[in-house]
């Protein structure tokens, strides 16, 4: 796509935009238990995080833990509309994700508690989440390190002739890393079925993206001749609309796009990442009265006679119960054994009968 192409694509976007994003075919079509099931799973996330919080606090969970307070929207909205071959790969703030795509609570919490019957067997923490059977890839812990297996995805999509998607998230901290570039690189030049999901939550560890990223960071795909867009991401509505355009472009067309959600979180970085000592109470507290996702969708449902304050509170006090429940689930679990070190670690361990590499595949 040209320069003046993907200008024109942009003025195109916003006059659709001037359509409710409520109103877009995507949103109109979804039936009233539909919708309270997305509300349900964005509040879901949020018992979850605050939840998991708790037990950092109370030193159940160790190293580190990304929390994704307040970005509730860009996961549930990106990931509810996923197809049979569409898949989803993410960096360390991959709880949302996890459970956007269906992952029980109770395999994310005993994964963070380090015990066997986390979703990782407790091997991989907060920071690595897998669920294959939903084409959840992770979780990673190196910043911008998901991208290139994001676009391996993509590949292996177009080589199989599926019609399918890769979704890739990142943070905003993230897109100045160099293998990002090089995922922009191969997937314009390959033409590959990849949504680069950038969620700008405004701020990297310890300081905001105005100061650490130059430009309009969704633009950068235009050096790549790919389409690129942005929106808000507080809103399901809009993300929902937004990603069914790129994702329907990727299935049908195996067109890259890169895509910049704008949210906030009102947490930091990490645990390790004071919560506000480079931005103001202030500043939170506003996103949060004028902003805050689930609140935002709670009144859309209000006001159309979808959902009432009773039975959205019914929704939280069960969401409050089932990450209470979680929790309790990874206390009574048990850790690993020292057995299990060298299991899931190369695949002829795990299967000896059809070993066929010779000599030593641990050492002591």
């Amino acid at each position: 796509m040209s320069k003046k192409a993907t200008a024109t694509s942009k003025k195109t976007t916003g006059a659709a935009a001037a359509e409710s994003p409520a109103d877009a075919p995507v949103n109109r079509n979804l039936s009233k238990v539909e919708r309270i099931e997305l509300f349900r799973t964005m509040v879901r996330i949020r018992r979850f995080e605050e939840r998991s919080l708790r037990a950092y606090q109370g030193k159940k969970i160790g190293g580190f833990m990304h929390p994704y307070i307040g970005q509730e929207a860009v996961a549930v909205g990106c990931c509810s509309l996923m197809m049979e071959n569409d898949h989803v790969i993410t960096a360390y703030r991959d709880h949302g994700h996890a459970i956007a795509v269906g992952m029980g609570l109770n395999e994310q919490m005993a994964e963070m508690y380090g015990k066997a019957t986390g979703c990782s067997k407790g091997k991989g923490g907060s920071m690595h989440f897998f669920a294959p059977d939903r084409n959840f890839w992770g979780g990673h812990g190196i910043v911008g390190g998901q991208i290139p297996l994001g676009i391996g995805l993509a590949y292996g999509l177009k080589y199989l002739g599926r019609k399918g998607a890769a979704m890739a998230f990142m943070g905003d901290g993230a897109v100045n890393q160099g293998a990002v570039h090089e995922s922009y690189n191969l997937a314009a030049l390959w033409q590959l079925p990849v949504i680069f999901v950038i969620e700008n939550n405004g701020y990297s560890m310890g300081t905001s993206q105005s100061r650490s990223s130059a430009g309009e960071l969704a633009k950068r795909a235009e050096g790549y001749n790919m389409a690129w867009d942005t929106c808000d991401g507080h809103d399901l509505y809009t993300v929902r609309a937004m990603m069914d355009k790129y994702l329907k472009l990727a299935r049908e067309q195996s067109k890259p796009a890169v895509i910049e959600i704008r949210c906030y979180r009102y947490r930091g970085h990490s645990v390790a990442d004071p919560d506000n000592t480079y931005r103001t109470k202030a500043e939170i507290e506003e996103y949060r009265r004028t902003k805050d996702p689930i609140q935002t969708f709670q009144q859309q449902l209000i006001a159309a006679k979808i959902l009432t304050e009773a039975e959205a509170e019914e929704i939280d006090q069960a969401a409050r119960a089932e990450a209470e429940a979680a929790a309790e689930f990874a206390e009574a679990s048990p850790f690993p054994t020292t057995d299990d070190i060298q299991k899931d670690v190369y695949w002829e361990t795990d299967n000896p009968a059809e070993r066929k590499s010779q000599g030593r595949l641990f050492f002591n």
